[in-house]
């Protein structure tokens, strides 16, 4: 496996960026004791819209239920005039890709579970099935090509599909194995979640009624060094099936946003109330030609219990033990880079240059 990996630390303030179902801070029990945790999941989601941002040509692919008036659309773009046609061959063909919602009104029809689609799929899907409906109106011919349409397209603007992949269930020939690989993020030392109480001031209540709050309440927060884990199968993202049909360089500018995004964005969860956006305070990156991925989550296994910073200690401590890694069981990296020691252009550069 040619794997490219990214081990990061990063320090957040008080902050409650990942949400269990009552509103607190993800937490996770490592070596013993309470960590603070980010869901591998809320990492992906802001990755993914920080790589549109940045390369918005190759990430264009949607997750959603809302695939029929995409679809009926493209199919009165390739000559399927009749809109009511349209959106009838529109919801056939999404109950072949993921079943349509029973219980959605006729005119928000839905699929029934969420569908990761490029534009350029869609349109090669209508493309095919447009040609099939001018010589024959009624045909359903397609139903069991929907796939080949898809694949004919390529994800030449579904990089995201290719990274992070899909699972199809009602139609498993387009599941697709994700060629990026992400661990759950986990404080590197033992970590509480707080409370923060707070009052609400109600403006048209005059001030010699009462003193009293408009509203109280609490919240729950925490505040970690987190180590993230991040990798990339190269091999796997080349294929045919992911993006073999774009060229070197190209892949290479998909990489070079993928490892951007992943250094830089953040999930979103009270950005306004705890805004936590940081940027992380030392990055390993490694280049394998062969070999399998290996996280350094281990040297963290005995909690970091700091003199001073948390930060440098457990640089230290992720330093410390890759090097024995290597020593012990002769792992061997082809490119062996790390922030700050390098800027950002030169990190992704000596990195995306193995990308073929």
């Amino acid at each position: 496996m040619q794997i490219l990996e990214l081990h990061i630390l990063q320090s957040f303030p008080v902050s409650c960026l990942n949400r269990d179902d009552v509103g607190a801070p993800k937490t996770a029990v490592f070596g013993g004791v309470n960590r603070a945790r980010l869901s591998s999941q809320s990492l992906k989601r802001a990755i993914r819209e920080y790589a549109a941002d940045l390369l918005p040509e190759r990430f264009k692919g949607e997750r959603t239920k809302l695939i029929v008036e995409p679809l009926a659309a493209a199919l009165q773009k390739h000559g399927v005039t009749d809109a009511t046609v349209a959106r009838d061959h529109a919801k056939n063909i999404a109950d072949k890709l993921a079943k349509l919602d029973a219980k959605a009104a006729e005119e928000d029809a839905k699929v029934g579970t969420l569908t990761f689609l490029a534009p350029s799929e869609i349109d090669a899907i209508a493309a095919d099935v447009a040609a099939l409906i001018a010589t024959n109106p009624k045909t359903k011919d397609y139903e069991k090509s929907l796939d080949k349409s898809c694949k004919k397209a390529g994800l030449l603007d579904g990089a995201d599909i290719a990274l992070f992949g899909r699972m199809v269930a009602s139609l498993p020939s387009l599941t697709l194995e994700g060629a990026a690989m992400f661990g759950h993020a986990l404080s590197t030392h033992r970590s509480d979640n707080d409370l923060d109480f707070y009052s609400a001031v109600d403006d048209r209540k005059p001030k010699d009624d009462d003193a009293g709050a408009g509203m109280i309440g609490t919240l729950e927060f925490s505040s970690a060094v987190y180590y993230r884990y991040a990798a990339l199968n190269l091999g796997l993202l080349a294929d045919a099936a992911h993006l073999g049909k774009l060229t070197p360089e190209e892949r290479r500018a998909v990489v070079d946003a993928f490892i951007r995004a992943t250094l830089q964005a953040v999930p979103g969860a009270r950005k306004n109330s705890m805004n936590a956006h940081t940027l992380p305070g030392y990055v390993l990156g490694t280049y394998k030609s062969a070999g399998q991925p290996v996280q350094l989550i281990n040297a963290f296994e005995s909690p970091i219990r700091p003199k001073s910073g948390l930060l440098d200690e457990s640089i230290s401590s992720l330093t410390a033990h890759h090097a024995q890694l290597k020593k012990t069981w002769g792992i061997t990296c082809d490119a062996d880079v790390a922030l700050p020691e390098k800027t950002l252009a030169e990190f992704c550069a000596d990195l995306t240059r193995h990308v073929r």
